[in-house]
């Protein structure tokens, strides 16, 4: 764990040595708050709660996570420096994972820069803070989700917008797996466990049942299996790549 964290300390400070960081988290949250306060209808709802807040970030991790997560695997290989990084005395799945949490934690921070929004709410009136702040960790969990796919898919190619595409379509299917319009293509042939079984893997479905303000271990279940999952593939994928 020391190897990660020492990972995870570098890559996150190599965020912040650029203006890459500072123009993501500035797009960020004004695209969220455009969202919220004029797409959203923040004051016209007449309700203390961040319905409209949360509702587009799904939306927006569509491309802004993919966006992160180009670079993450992409870089390495057009640069040549991930011949250094695997050299090092560090296992594949100490990197994948280093760099995924040094990720993961910078979207953090710009979704915890959105807070002037929840004191706004608060001032203005008398919201479920509880649910609030569920919501809050559902769309961590779910940007963690978008994160650990955009990991994997970046390590299968040098060209970041290659690995950008890849990603908000493979990102799309997840989220859009759950619409009748997809559901209906299977029921006509598929068995309904399958059908049953595509339908779980919706992320609005899982984030909008924790938006709710109620955490569902069956929910926290899904993201931490789908990260994992794809963080375990993103290893396999540097393997490969590492014996060709």
């Amino acid at each position: 764990m020391n190897i990660v964290a020492a990972l995870f300390r570098r890559e996150l400070k190599s965020y912040f040595a650029t203006p890459v960081a500072y123009v993501f988290i500035v797009i960020f949250l004004v695209l969220m708050g455009t969202f919220t306060f004029y797409l959203g209808g923040f004051y016209e709802r007449g309700q203390a709660d961040l319905r409209p807040f949360f509702n587009f970030h799904p939306w927006l991790y569509l491309f802004l996570v993919p966006a992160l997560s180009m670079r993450l695997w992409a870089e390495e290989r057009k640069s040549g420096s991930i011949e250094l990084l695997m050299t090092l005395p560090i296992t594949p799945w100490q990197a994948v994972l280093g760099k995924y949490l040094a990720a993961w934690a910078f979207t953090g921070l710009a979704l915890a820069l959105t807070f002037p929004v929840w004191i706004t709410v608060n001032y203005l009136g008398d919201p479920d803070n509880g649910a609030i702040l569920t919501a809050y960790i559902g769309s961590l969990l779910m940007a963690g989700g978008f994160l650990a796919i955009g990991s994997c898919l970046s390590a299968f190619t040098r060209n970041q917008v290659i690995a950008f595409v890849i990603s908000v379509v493979v990102c799309f299917g997840f989220l859009l797996s759950g619409f009748p319009l997809v559901l209906d293509m299977f029921s006509a042939w598929a068995p309904q466990a399958l059908v049953d079984g595509i339908a779980s893997l919706s992320f609005l479905t899982h984030f909008a049942n924790i938006s709710r303000g109620v955490i569902d271990f069956r929910d926290v279940v899904f993201f931490g299996l789908l990260i994992g999952a794809f963080l375990y593939a993103n290893t396999i994928v540097l393997q490969w790549k590492q014996a060709d």
